[in-house]
């Protein structure tokens, strides 16, 4: 077993499942979405990213791709909270949560493409 693509799978499965875990609840409900899972899901998919930069490969290219839209997605959508619990008077309302949320799916879509890519290129390997 190659202990570097372990952990390169581990990555991978991790970021797409704690983005999973924020958008998972009432879209525009903030008790249902908790600020350090979104942390964590962005922490992880740069991880994620940066683990891609190595392969030199069609489908490396196209994960890594996968990877910087989950990460753009994620960048905004913590951007986006931050600017509403500190900068708008309303504070963090229904409707910028949705789009927190809506955000954060986006990276769902992403992080599921980088998976089913993973998967794919697992069953072509040849022993």
């Amino acid at each position: 077993m190659n202990i570097e693509k372990v952990v390169f799978a581990f990555f991978i499965v991790l970021a797409l499942t704690l983005n999973f875990g924020f958008v998972l609840g009432d879209i525009d409900n903030p008790d249902h979405h908790n600020v350090y899972e979104l942390y964590a899901a962005l922490v992880v998919s740069l991880i994620a990213t940066i683990m891609k930069f190595g392969d030199r490969t069609h489908v490396g290219a196209v994960l890594l791709a996968t990877s910087l839209v989950a990460d753009l997605q994620l960048i905004v959508a913590a951007v986006v909270w931050g600017f509403s619990s500190h900068l708008i008077e309303t504070g963090l309302d229904a409707a910028m949560m949705t789009s927190i949320v809506s955000l954060s799916a986006g990276a769902v879509l992403a992080n599921v493409t980088s998976v089913i890519l993973l998967i794919l290129e697992t069953m072509m390997v040849r022993h």
